[in-house]
């Protein structure tokens, strides 16, 4: 799972949150007509007035006394909006962008029909309330009408992890990238399941494989973030594997930053960085060499 980019907070100590932040309900979001004014009957809407200039293309003729017709600049103009109203969906997915949840899922539970998509959006909508059995139910309503739908698995199983589940997530993740090998978020998602779990060396190869698809994945906020782990021997586990994963997909800028985000937890020290093969690319930046002094004059 994008990105759904507000800040996943999360009650409790667990290591981290990977959530779709919700590219899908911001580009429906992006399609909603302004909602017409209430109509007059059933079907005819009703006409707004509003002063516009003699030239503008919205005026309309205002008949004569004599039965023609005479452009009169000085009247109120009258023009008719167009365009059915917004459906349940675009109501929901307005209400999501805002942050608006309860109102959001209130819309959604008034679609009809019920697809896999709306299944989806409303479980993304409990799950930023914190509601996992409610995320839980909808997203397996999703896969029941969508079964190979990989981003839906993506975010069930950020779920399975805010609860510590581990394992059932990373099956998830696993059966989602067997349907989209080239998702780097999921790939990503992945990596910080397997760091949670101290699966360090295949943490950073899923890493690795993140990067390599997407360069940015870690940096932008159009898809999963991800949490800090709660003791900071994890957090800085999980900052020196990102520095190797970024090394290997040519960032060496994004390596530096979190080699000094590692150092600063203590989960090494320079010397140690200093020997590693891993970091031999960028030995010789000015960055890395202005990291590893600023350590050993300490």
């Amino acid at each position: 799972m994008s990105k759904f980019d507000a800040g996943f907070r999360t009650p409790g100590l667990f290591f981290f949150v990977a959530l779709l932040a919700l590219p899908c309900v911001q580009a429906a979001a992006q399609q909603i007509p302004a909602p017409a004014p209430a109509p007059e009957s059933a079907n005819q809407p009703a006409a707004a007035t509003q002063p516009t200039p003699a030239s503008s293309t919205n005026q309309t003729a205002t008949p004569s006394p004599s039965g023609g017709s005479t452009s009169q600049p000085d009247a109120p103009l009258h023009y008719v909006l167009t365009g059915p109203p917004p459906t349940q969906e675009q109501i929901g997915d307005s209400m999501s962008v805002r942050q608006r949840y309860q109102a959001a899922i209130a819309a959604y539970n008034k679609a009809s029909p019920m697809t896999a998509v709306i299944w989806n959006k409303m479980g993304i909508a409990y799950q930023m309330m914190f509601d996992v059995k409610d995320a839980i139910r909808c997203y397996n309503a999703s896969l029941k009408l969508d079964p190979r739908n990989a981003q839906v698995m993506n975010n069930l199983a950020t779920v399975y992890d805010s609860q510590k589940q581990f394992s059932q997530a990373e099956k998830l993740y696993r059966k989602a990238l067997k349907i989209d090998p080239q998702s780097a978020l999921i790939h990503r998602n992945l990596g910080s399941n397997q760091m949670a779990q101290h699966k360090y060396k295949k943490g950073s190869e899923s890493y690795r494989t993140a990067l390599s698809i997407d360069p940015h994945i870690f940096s932008s906020h159009t898809g999963a973030s991800v949490q800090n782990p709660a003791s900071a021997q994890d957090r800085g586990a999980l900052h020196y594997y990102m520095a190797r994963g970024c090394v290997g997909a040519g960032n060496p800028e994004c390596a530096i930053q979190n080699l000094r985000l590692a150092l600063n937890e203590g989960f090494t020290n320079a010397r140690k960085i200093a020997a590693d093969e891993s970091f031999a690319g960028i030995r010789e930046l000015p960055g890395f060499q202005q990291l590893i002094a600023s350590q050993t004059s300490q």
